[in-house]
């Protein structure tokens, strides 16, 4: 296998989960994953450690970039973060009873419908709109949503993403960009615990595939997170709509293949 062709899978590996992951908090093992497996052979298991590890920068710095443009609910958060990394161990554990082909299909339908209903229905909820929910009650969610999305999270793994996004705009109502953003800080989290019990349990990765893939994943993510903040609700729907319906229709090819 030439350094060329590593290069250039890296590439369009890292660009894909870099677009999804800044501009909709989408798990780079979503495209990574299948790209790796399918057009330089690595090992399924190691595929998915190399692709959580670069959700972990590609996650924190698209986190940071919402939080500097005050797009980020910090304390919601980490309240559903906590839910979410307890819950994803009991979601894993029912994953491990049902086939795996159906979970990857359920994780690659949801992308491609969440991103045909951002382009046919916009989320245009607004801050004041938000601010509206008391304290409380917007804790009392991000528990129980955290406990969902953590089961779905551990069940379908790269779907989780996607699923957090839903709940976060649909049932917690929040406007797009902070559910993107508080989506993208909770995922540098799960992803950091993923990827090291991945490699403590699968070993090092090949160094040139997996430094590629970080360093891209980490560029474009960087690049769709400014432009996210920087668009407005309309734009930011229809670019993230655009960007699921693609990526989502890209996976399915490449599972097709592999």
């Amino acid at each position: 296998m030439s350094t060329l062709t590593v290069m250039l899978v890296t590439f369009f590996a890292g660009m894909g989960a870099g677009l999804g992951t800044g501009f909709a908090g989408m798990s780079a093992a979503a495209v990574i994953s299948p790209m790796l497996i399918t057009f330089l052979g690595v090992d399924p298991y190691m595929a998915v450690g190399i692709a959580l590890s670069s959700d972990v920068l590609a996650s924190a710095v698209s986190a940071y970039t919402y939080h500097k443009n005050k797009n980020l609910d910090i304390k919601n958060g980490l309240i559903m973060m906590v839910s979410v990394l307890v819950f994803t161990v009991v979601g894993s554990y029912a994953a491990s009873r049902v086939p795996s082909s159906t979970m990857g299909g359920f994780s690659v339908f949801m992308t491609f419908l969440l991103g045909v209903r951002f382009i046919v229905r916009p989320v245009m909820t607004t801050k004041e709109a938000m601010s509206r929910v008391s304290a409380k009650k917007r804790a009392v969610q991000s528990v129980v949503c955290g406990v969902m999305i953590g089961f779905i999270c551990g069940f379908v793994g790269a779907g989780g993403g996607m699923m957090m996004l839903l709940i976060l705009t649909s049932v917690m109502g929040y406007e797009l960009k902070t559910a993107v953003g508080t989506s993208v800080f909770i995922m540098t989290f799960t992803a950091l615990t993923g990827s090291l019990s991945h490699f403590a349990i699968g070993g090092t990765p090949d160094v040139l595939i997996w430094v590629l893939c970080v360093v891209f994943t980490f560029v474009w993510a960087r690049v769709a997170a400014v432009f996210a903040n920087k668009a407005q609700p309309k734009t930011l729907n229809r670019a993230t709509g655009v960007v699921l319906v693609v990526l989502g229709a890209a996976i399915m090819i490449f599972r097709q293949l592999s």
